[in-house]
């Protein structure tokens, strides 16, 4: 169902991520609304790490709804507010993802809807 690509002729990944991932006329496609690292009771922890939990177990959730797991998530576009919060971010999301890992994006944004998020992710999956 999903191909992941790595091809000669392109500088191979920077981290955890594959160049891009095929999916299979006829899949289901599930997108995503960017998730952001705060609890169900409204809990933001203050670190990185803490808050690319709570995003990617809302993701988790909210795939479940669909029948999906976060093996059917074949791109990740995240987002941080400051380039010392890319490591955590990338250590949550190479757990959860291994080889063969999902496209994914990371970018280094000024700010969110409220000053103390620090993460924002959004998936497609396919399933």
């Amino acid at each position: 169902m999903l191909k992941h690509h790595i091809p000669d002729g392109v500088r191979k990944p920077f981290a955890a991520y594959s160049h891009s991932v095929e999916v299979a006329a006829g899949t289901r496609l599930v997108f995503c609304s960017g998730q952001l690292g705060i609890s169900p009771d409204d809990e933001v922890p203050e670190g990185a790490e803490a808050q690319a939990e709570l995003c990617f177990g809302a993701v988790k959730t909210i795939l479940a709804a669909s029948g999906l797991t976060l093996e059917n998530v074949v791109r990740i576009n995240a987002f941080v507010t400051a380039r010392e919060h890319m490591k955590p971010y990338m250590a949550v999301r190479d757990r959860l993802f291994p080889a063969p890992s999902p496209a994914s994006t990371l970018m280094i944004v000024t700010g969110f809807t409220r000053e103390e998020f620090k993460v924002e992710v959004e998936v497609i999956a396919a399933g």
